[in-house]
């Protein structure tokens, strides 16, 4: 299929606490209940705490989502989707917060720059885009639109909570 989407998540962790892709596969791909069960990780790439950037599923960055790139980031949008995780999302209370640091910020930023280079045309969102969930704990259109990136690469539609 396509790639449409680049979805923007967060690992839902302390900003002190450092995440490698080794916590992430085990998260995810971990029998229950020590983890979620899954055959693959639910994201393509981290970004750590001091802004590195993590390959964790291969892909080949054509234009397509091949069966071997799919990742379990959003349950309905995995087959035309890229999913990009920084470490962090919640504060010292466990409550949704933006923790991005500086490093996270740019590399960030780079990241999206260079995929919307590779793909003029794609979507960039955060996941409480396409599920009632806090995750990435920021506005991702209005990270967006701060950061100067153009309104066709912004992805604006929410599904109907009732609260948006």
């Amino acid at each position: 299929m396509n790639l449409k989407y680049l979805i923007i998540h967060c690992t839902a962790t302390r900003p002190d606490q450092n995440v490698t892709a080794e916590d992430i596969f085990k998260w995810h791909t971990s029998p229950r209940p020590l983890g979620r069960g899954w055959k693959q990780v639910g994201y393509s790439d981290l970004i750590t705490l001091s802004g590195e950037i993590v390959n964790l599923v291969p892909y080949d960055d054509d234009q397509y989502v091949d069966n071997w790139e799919i990742t379990n980031g959003v349950k309905g949008k995995n087959n035309e989707s890229r999913h990009i995780v920084y470490a962090g999302g919640v504060n010292e209370l466990n409550q949704a917060a933006d923790t991005r640091n500086n490093n996270q910020l740019f590399s960030l930023f780079l990241y999206v720059n260079l995929t919307i280079r590779k793909h003029p045309n794609i979507l960039v969102a955060g996941h409480n885009q396409f599920s009632y969930k806090a995750c990435p704990s920021f506005d991702v259109p209005d990270w967006l639109r701060c950061a100067g990136y153009q309104d066709k690469n912004i992805y604006e539609a929410y599904k109907d909570w009732g609260t948006n």
